[in-house]
């Protein structure tokens, strides 16, 4: 089915999408964890973990400039494996991002009782929480112009907090902070890797936007590369002002050792100045969720993999998927109102490294069905890079816990019947 999306994303405007997801409250946090293991050599973790995410993003480099419809990772798997397959692909994307959503959501809420406690009341959280869904929810569904907008302005909002303090902050590093007196071990960068490994994640729902980017065969591994480094480089230099500032200090202020270098540096305003950074770096995360995420839902339901009335409809006005996002607004409001996500959050979060395999092995498979065309991405190297990617996967799936496993089993699990009810209400 020829989709009536529109064709406006350019490499700019996708490189904000990528880097506007990756870089979200994670990062306001993550010095201070990354110190308490790795001491002054954490710039190695960040290095190593960045070789990882490389791997896997040309991964999707290649396979975003084979198969360009709306859809992601859930459009890729589906491409190279079928319909059974995708489905389980995109029902794991939404679960990741829903839970993803409603655990920022209530991280940026929380912020507002520090302005004034009457933000605290519970009546007004949910005010809050409901505006905040569905307002960005009715300026995507206004056009993929208006959402990369907020996009652009929102990564350029949370970037300028980040780059004064490694600017003007480097003058009050001091080198004898950054001596690196030990080699980590291969357990101890490992354990620390997996940690940051979440933090780079994003790149594949920045993606999913496939069907609206311009020329996506060249736009799509221009802006994966642009957005992967700049993120690679702004974390390692954040990481190095953080330690070289605050030194062994730095691990004492778990939650906000970037707030609590900008105090050192620049007083009380630095510290105001960042904590506000932190929120925007939270509603540039939510915008960019809901501009890209509820177009899963939408390739869902326009290669009729669910039966839904209505979800593949495309605005005749604004030509976007707006049933798409109203509903997934919705739901994702509703699971940040209840609050009692975290166990599933995490669950969610496991099942994105089976997304990432599953996107690995769908390279190899669509190099074997479809001979490479002059204008695609092919990565160097033959089939080293998606073997390692995989193998890096199964790694850190390696160490994921037992309840989480039981748990990532049981939504495959309720996945699968999910798929069978709709294939048996679609033959009906």
């Amino acid at each position: 089915m020829k989709e009536k999306l529109t064709r406006s994303v350019g490499t700019i405007g996708l490189s904000a999408n990528i880097m506007n997801i990756i870089i979200g409250a994670g990062i306001f946090a993550l010095p201070a964890v990354i110190a308490a293991k790795m001491g002054s050599s954490s710039i190695i973790a960040y290095l190593f973990c960045g070789i990882l995410v490389l791997l896997i993003a040309l991964c999707y480099a290649e396979i975003g400039s084979k198969v360009t419809k709306t859809g992601g990772s859930y459009t890729y798997i589906e491409t190279a494996f079928g319909a059974y397959p995708g489905f389980l692909a995109g029902l794991f994307s939404i679960g990741t991002t829903l839970f993803a959503d409603a655990a920022v959501s209530n991280a940026l809420i929380n912020i507002l009782p520090v302005i004034d406690p009457v933000f605290g009341e519970q009546w007004l959280r949910l005010l809050i929480l409901f505006f905040l869904f569905m307002g960005l929810a009715v300026i995507n569904s206004a056009g993929i112009r208006q959402g990369m907008w907020l996009i652009k302005f929102n990564t350029v909002a949370k970037l300028i907090p980040l780059i004064l303090l490694i600017t003007i902050g480097w003058t009050a590093v001091q080198s004898k902070n950054l001596v690196i007196e030990a080699l980590p071990g291969i357990e101890q960068l490992g354990a620390t890797a997996l940690i940051l490994f979440f933090a780079f994640q994003g790149c594949e729902m920045g993606l999913v936007v496939g069907g609206e980017i311009k020329n996506p065969k060249r736009t799509v591994p221009r802006a994966i590369f642009i957005s992967i480094f700049s993120v690679l480089v702004l974390y390692i230099l954040i990481q190095t002002v953080a330690q070289g500032v605050l030194g062994d200090d730095l691990v004492n202020f778990k939650e906000v050792p970037l707030a609590e270098t900008a105090r050192v540096i620049f007083g009380p305003i630095g510290y105001a100045i960042l904590i506000a950074g932190a929120g925007v770096s939270m509603f540039g995360y939510m915008s960019g969720s809901i501009l890209n995420s509820p177009r899963v839902l939408y390739a869902l339901a326009r290669d009729k993999a669910i039966v839904s009335k209505g979800l593949e409809r495309i605005h005749p006005r604004f030509a976007t998927p707006h049933v798409a996002i109203l509903l997934y607004a919705f739901l994702g409001f509703i699971i940040a109102a209840t609050g009692s996500f975290e166990q599933l959050a995490v669950i969610a979060s496991s099942s994105l490294l089976f997304i990432y395999f599953g996107v690995a092995l769908s390279v190899l498979k669509l190099r074997s069905k479809q001979p490479k065309k002059a204008e695609e991405f092919q990565i160097a190297g033959g089939y080293i890079v998606p073997v390692l990617s995989m193998l890096i996967i199964l790694y850190f799936l390696s160490h994921m816990t037992r309840p989480e496993m039981i748990g990532t089993g049981i939504f495959a699990a309720s996945a699968s019947i999910l798929y069978l009810l709709f294939k048996q209400m679609k033959k009906k």
